[in-house]
């Protein structure tokens, strides 16, 4: 058994509060601004209220109740001067003596600023929860308070306080005995506070079917009915459920598995989640659904808990953790789902009971509250859930499953903190662990990740316009649980003013229901584009220099831009050549995902757009750099570009080795990479391989030729045998505008003989047969074989007819001359000579 981990941050314990009677100590809620209210009884049973400030980490002492009593219900409005309390007698004998007759339940509203009156509210036979409302100015005290009694009778009712001041400071209600009162809800089945948004959701029952709707409390003291959706979930009409108005009274422990279990979930992103989990009836396996309104979909999981002795004690939790939802039940699973991307399991973490995770989680009932709280009712402990990202990168280091390591991979760079460190940490895993991976490709993943959580957090839609993995589908089956995924009616929105969150997920509930298919840029285009490109520059031919020189230019400023953001000088010897086709990749890239942004990205500027597109770029160039570096590093290689000559090290085997995995990664995904990274692969690849390897692998497109690694290829090695036969197996693979410049770099008769060929080839392209002529001028070279010197005479009448051209095209010192004497010495080499 490891040692258990605090699993999130500690606001409030028992001990925190009160070392001496943290015993009867109880949390009775959070307000909006992260005040906790607390109750305590002496030894006499006389209850105590006290405020636990957030920002001062200071104890406040509110009222006292000199009366043996049960706390159901409390808040405090947000100047603190008045204390909303809901109670019942702790014994049968004293409710009979002091409540009124009839009366199980009494609601109080206490003056605490000073002490003063106490005025009823409610004296019913049933129970009451309080909650004040807290808008969004707090910046000057409000004249006027508003507070919510939910009733067990299944109503909500919404009060109006007004407070004046008298004598100075001291603040009373005013015309407290006729405090206007409205109807909020009513015939509701369950409701939930969102103490963070101030929100109300609940559900009514309409012809056996339940229906979702939301309550938004506005600072103008106003409230609006936001949606209405249907939930496909069986209620019990008798049933009466409340969620986070306070902290729940734990008195039934051993009963809370056998309830269902149901919450809201939304996030700044505009989703929107609801979690359920019905009455539990089963010893070998547990169902929960998470219905995905934001995404139209709902889903329905099934986990397995293993032996049947192994029996369910205590309740299903669910925890808010912003772009993730976690489903915990201690002792036997914890689910982490995806809730931006859910469609793929693969992209949420699913562990068993026997995870060393789940074992450092708590192991008693947790109650999930707004704002990413937890109480942990057993230990009187309040928590914010927060994902640890270090002990995630240490559980990327140690898992085995592919699954697991996908998941874990966008949960850490999801959680964002300083990316560098991050991304280094992450590259040093890959680098460790890139060949045990069949699933996915590492790095393509992490550059398509990372690259997605660089840019998308800061601008609302881009999750649906950048790619977030490079995993379309997921067949392999995720241990312990199985899924079924179900289409599901959309919320109806009941307003057409949207601000804030619910211009969001307005946003994404118009894009569920007329984006089909996906609007995630892919670089199909692109891809298209640059094979056009350069077709026409095999060819000789090419599309207005303008447009081209706008694509390069594009290219400049992604370069520009990234070596404007890293400073540090760099190991690997990148961005030490034009590379023009590379270059002409970024830029299409640039041009095409500023149109894609451009069409679909509605309301944001487009010198803001064009920014995050270079941004977008240059992070998925910069992130090949890195990977480039932390090897160059780890394996201690000179910054300079390696010479051809000399025998390759181990450190070069596992570099060549690295960057044959980031060519592979980003050759089907068709990105751009660093200006050099062809000609350094290239430099190591003839290092690294036999001839008959080297030459597979470029055949194969592994390794590209390009005319800076050829050209030091002939200037490096001399002409021995093995070398002539390297550079003539390289040259006849070029390109012909490249070949014919590298033949003039290499003195040697294959070079002369490759020269001579693409000479007479030009020259007899548009040749057209003239009548013989009776003379034949003796070449220059005194050889008495009439073919050849015939063959020369034809070649010297085409230049001496076009002569003007072949200077202006700069075919300098080839010409007939050159032709027949490259002739007579292969030849004679051929002959053995």
């Amino acid at each position: 058994m490891s040692k258990r981990r605090e699993f999130g941050e500690q606001i409030i314990s028992h001990k925190g509060v009160l070392e001496n009677n943290y015993e009867s100590l109880r949390i009775l809620n959070v307000e909006r601004n992260g005040n906790v209210i607390y109750t305590y009884k002496d030894n006499k049973g006389n209850v105590f209220f006290g405020l636990y400030d957030c920002q001062t980490r200071q104890n406040e002492h509110l009222y006292t109740f000199e009366k043996d009593l049960h706390v159901v219900s409390c808040s405090v409005n947000s100047d603190r001067t008045l204390l909303a309390v809901s109670l019942v007698h702790s014994t049968e004998e004293g409710r009979k003596n002091e409540l009124q007759p009839g009366s199980k339940c009494l609601t109080l509203l206490v003056e605490i600023h000073p002490v003063n009156n106490v005025k009823v509210l409610k004296a019913v036979d049933s129970y009451i929860w309080v909650q004040f409302l807290y808008p969004h100015v707090e910046s000057h005290p409000l004249p006027e308070n508003h507070l919510l009694l939910v009733s067990e009778e299944k109503y909500i009712e919404k009060f109006h306080i007004q407070v004046i001041q008298e004598d100075g400071s001291r603040v009373v209600i005013k015309d407290s005995g006729h405090l206007p009162r409205e109807r909020v809800a009513e015939d509701f089945v369950w409701a939930q506070w969102d103490m963070s948004e101030q929100r109300l959701y609940y559900i009514d029952l309409k012809k056996s079917r339940s229906i979702l709707k939301c309550l938004q409390f506005s600072a103008d003291e106003k409230f609006n009915l936001m949606f209405e959706a249907p939930l496909d979930i069986t209620l019990s009409d008798s049933g009466f459920k409340l969620v986070n108005f306070g902290c729940d009274d734990l008195q039934d422990q051993e009963n809370l598995s056998k309830h269902l279990t149901l919450c809201v979930f939304t996030n700044h992103t505009g989703s929107l989640c609801v979690c359920y989990s019905p009455k539990f009836d089963s010893w070998e396996k547990f169902t929960y659904s998470v219905f995905h309104f934001h995404k139209g979909h709902g889903k329905t999981f099934t986990a397995a808990l293993g032996s049947v002795d192994s029996q369910v004690t205590k309740g299903l939790t669910f925890l808010n953790l912003d772009y993730y939802l976690a489903v915990y039940l201690p002792g036997h699973f914890f689910h982490l789902l995806n809730i931006q991307h859910p469609d793929l399991i693969c992209h949420s973490l699913f562990l068993t009971g026997n995870s060393e995770v789940v074992d450092m989680l708590p192991h008693s009932p947790l109650q999930s509250l707004s704002g990413s709280l937890v109480l942990d009712w057993c230990s009187g402990k309040l928590y914010r859930a927060l994902l640890n990202q270090s002990y995630l990168l240490q559980f990327l280091w140690n898992t085995r499953l592919d699954c697991e390591k996908m998941a874990v991979l966008h949960c850490v760079l999801s959680c964002g903190g300083d990316r560098r460190f991050l991304e280094a940490k992450i590259i040093q895993w890959i680098s460790e662990n890139i060949s045990t991976c069949h699933s996915f490709d590492l790095i393509q993943e992490f550059i398509i990740a990372s690259s997605y959580w660089s840019i998308c957090p800061e601008t609302s839609n881009m999750d649906k316009l950048l790619p977030y993995s490079s995993v379309l589908t997921w067949n392999t089956e995720i241990p312990g649980i199985t899924l079924v995924t179900e289409e599901i009616a959309l919320p109806f929105m009941k307003v057409h003013s949207f601000k804030g969150y619910w211009e969001k997920l307005n946003s994404n509930l118009e894009y569920v229901k007329y984006s089909k298919p996906h609007l995630h840029y892919n670089n199909s285009m692109v891809r298209r584009e640059w094979h056009s490109l350069i077709s026409e520059e095999k060819t000789g031919r090419r599309r207005s220099m303008v447009y081209v020189k706008n694509i390069l230019d594009n290219a400049t400023k992604v370069i520009s831009n990234l070596e404007a953001r890293n400073l540090e000088p760099r190991l690997t010897p990148l961005f030490q050549e034009e590379d023009n086709h590379q270059r002409l990749l970024m830029g299409l890239m640039v041009s095409e995902l500023k149109d894609h942004l451009l069409r679909h990205l509605q309301g944001v500027e487009k010198k803001k757009i064009e920014q995050m597109v270079l941004d977008y770029v240059s992070k998925l160039l910069d992130l090949v750099c890195q990977i480039m570096e932390t090897s160059w590093r780890k394996h201690s290689l000179h910054p300079c570009v390696p010479h051809f000559s000399g025998r390759a090290s181990a450190a070069e085997f596992k570099v060549f080795h690295i960057m044959t995995r980031i060519l592979e990664a980003t050759k089907s995904l068709f990105l751009p990479l660093p200006p050099g990274f062809h000609t350094l692969h290239t430099i190591l690849g003839v290092h690294c391989l036999p001839l008959h390897n080297l030459l597979h692998y470029i055949d194969s497109g592994v390794l590209l030729l390009t005319e800076t690694a050829v050209t030091r290829l002939m200037k490096d090695l001399d002409n021995t045998e093995k070398n002539e036969k390297l550079k003539f197996s390289i040259i006849v693979r070029l390109p012909p505008l490249i070949g014919q410049k590298i033949c003039r770099l290499w003195d040697h008769p294959m070079s002369s003989n490759i020269i001579s060929r693409n000479h007479v080839k030009r020259l007899l392209q548009n040749y057209k047969k003239k009548p013989p002529s009776s003379v034949i001028h003796k070449s220059s070279f005194s050889v008495e074989f009439l073919p050849l010197n015939y063959f020369v005479e034809i070649l010297t009448d085409i230049e001496s007819s076009n002569q003007a051209l072949y200077a202006f095209e700069g075919h300098d010192n080839v010409d007939a001359k050159f032709v027949e004497e490259a002739a007579l010495k292969h030849t004679m080499m051929l002959l053995g000579l």
